[in-house]
C-alpha cells in the first residue's frame, strides 16, 4: 500500500514537472518568436518610397499594440523603431499606444473567469496555487486585500500590497521583463487579482510608462 501511494505520488509529481516544463517551452518560443518577428518588422519600417510610409506606420502601430497586450511577447523594438523614425510625434504615439495595450491586457485579465485559472492550476498540479484561486475569487477588493496580508510573509506582505502600485510600477519598468510577463502579463495578472480598480490602474500606466517616451520626445528627435 506503501509503495502504491509512493508511485502515485512520484508519477504525480512527474506529470507536474512535465507540465510546468510544457509551459515553460510554449513561453520561451513565444519570447524568442515575437523577438524574430519583431525585428522583421523592424526592417521593414523605413521604406525606401514616401508613399508606403502611412501604411506602414499604420502596421507597426497595429502590431505593436497586438504584441504589447500579449504576455511575453517583446514589443519595444517596434516601439522604439517608430519613436527614432518619426521623432516627438512618434514618442507621443507609441506612449498612447502602450497605454492602450495595457489597458487591454487588464481589462481581460479582470474578464478571465476565475474558474479557468483554477482548472489550468490544477492541471499543472499546483494545489496550493489553485486553493487559494478558489479561496480569493468570492472576495472583494478589500478582503482580497486583508486575505492576502495575513496568508503573505510578514515581510513582503506590506511591500507587494501596502505598496502594491509602486511595485507594479517597477515592474513595469524593470529591465527584461519580458521574462516574467512583460507588460501585458503584469497588466494581466494585475486584472486577474482585481485589487487595483480600472481607474487607478490607467493613472498609474500614464505615469510608469511616461518616462521612455518623454525622453525620446525632449532629446531623441
Amino acid at each position: 500500500m506503501v509503495d502504491s501511494n509512493h508511485y502515485q505520488t512520484q508519477a504525480s509529481r512527474l506529470a507536474r514537472y512535465l507540465k510546468i516544463a510544457l509551459i515553460i517551452c510554449l513561453i520561451a518560443a513565444l519570447n524568442f518568436g515575437g523577438t524574430w518577428f519583431a525585428h522583421q518588422i523592424n526592417f521593414q519600417l523605413f521604406p525606401r518610397h514616401a508613399s508606403m510610409l502611412n501604411s506602414i506606420v499604420l502596421g507597426a502601430i497595429f502590431l505593436y499594440i497586438l504584441l504589447m497586450a500579449i504576455p511575453f511577447m517583446p514589443a519595444i523594438e517596434i516601439g522604439l523603431a517608430l519613436m527614432l523614425m518619426l521623432g516627438s510625434k512618434g514618442a507621443l504615439l507609441v506612449y498612447l499606444c502602450t497605454l492602450a495595450a495595457l489597458s487591454i491586457s487588464f481589462i481581460v485579465g479582470r474578464t478571465i473567469p476565475p474558474r479557468l485559472v483554477y482548472r489550468l492550476l490544477k492541471w499543472l498540479h499546483l494545489d496550493k496555487a489553485s486553493t487559494l484561486v478558489q479561496q480569493l475569487e468570492p472576495l472583494n477588493q478589500q478582503e482580497r486585500l486583508k486575505f492576502l496580508n495575513d496568508k503573505m510573509p510578514a515581510k513582503a506582505a506590506p511591500l507587494l500590497l501596502n505598496y502594491r502600485y509602486l511595485a507594479i510600477a517597477a515592474a513595469l519598468n524593470l529591465p527584461g521583463n519580458a521574462l516574467i510577463g512583460g507588460g501585458g502579463g503584469i497588466s494581466l495578472v494585475v486584472g486577474m487579482s482585481k485589487i487595483v480598480p480600472f481607474h487607478a490602474f490607467i493613472l498609474l500606466l500614464a505615469i510608469a510608462i511616461a518616462p521612455v517616451p518623454l525622453w525620446f520626445y525632449l532629446f531623441g528627435g
